[in-house]
């Protein structure tokens, strides 16, 4: 019989935990191991206990997420970290993910999708809600926003899609991650947006979209 997937779930109001706990048992194969309001219990619990997933708040009191995530990255590597936040500006999101989480989804997403972003990290890939995903897209460092389009490229979504990130300095691996294709595919279309743009390196990309504001 396979194993259940151990969670640890923290955040500092303990309605949501209790909803959180009553929900995850509802879903097959998932045991709920421990809940925490103080998200510092969580390093000295993981010290005596095995578990594969933290859940976690973005915004709480002594330790935010992405200060848990940071600790758990150092001293629990094996330990994935799923943040569970109300919190969809790019900003936080870069930051979640430059600190190693394994996931961000948002708080109003339902039983559906916290099932799959559980099963999905258990797979040893990353997930991100669709929301996040497009709010990364979406979002470029501020000096890029009075660029205007002076040309019409031929570049495809996916394209587009990965210049918007190349600017808000996302590597090829998390690049991988957030958009869930492979490593090589990243590559490939690093290559051919050099191709397409008549530049050789990335830096020339970002300086291109810049310039025609395909970037917004």
């Amino acid at each position: 019989m396979q194993s259940p997937i151990r969670l640890v779930i923290v955040d500092d109001h303990q309605i949501v935990l209790d909803s959180l706990k009553m929900l995850f048992g509802t879903i097959e194969n998932i045991t709920v191991a421990v809940t925490f309001t103080d998200s510092r219990n969580v390093i000295n619990f993981l010290e005596d206990h095995e578990v594969d997933i933290v859940v976690s708040d973005l915004h709480m009191p002594h330790l935010s997420g992405i200060d848990l995530t940071l600790v758990l990255r150092e001293r629990f590597p094996m330990v994935k970290v799923l943040l569970l936040t109300m919190a969809e500006d790019a900003t936080h999101i870069r930051e979640a993910i430059k600190a190693g989480v394994n996931g961000y989804i948002l708080k109003k997403s339902g039983r559906e999708e916290l099932e799959k972003a559980i099963y999905t990290l258990m797979s040893g890939r990353k997930y991100y809600s669709e929301a996040v995903i497009e709010e990364l897209s979406s979002s470029a460092p501020e000096d890029l926003n009075d660029a205007r389009p002076d040309t019409i490229l031929h570049l495809t979504s996916r394209e587009i899609e990965i210049i918007k990130l190349i600017a808000n300095e996302f590597s090829t691996n998390e690049i991988s991650g957030i958009l869930c294709i492979s490593v090589p595919t990243v590559e490939t279309h690093r290559r051919n947006l050099m191709q397409k743009l008549s530049v050789k390196s990335v830096a020339g990309v970002v300086k291109y979209a810049m310039r025609h504001g395909l970037v917004k």
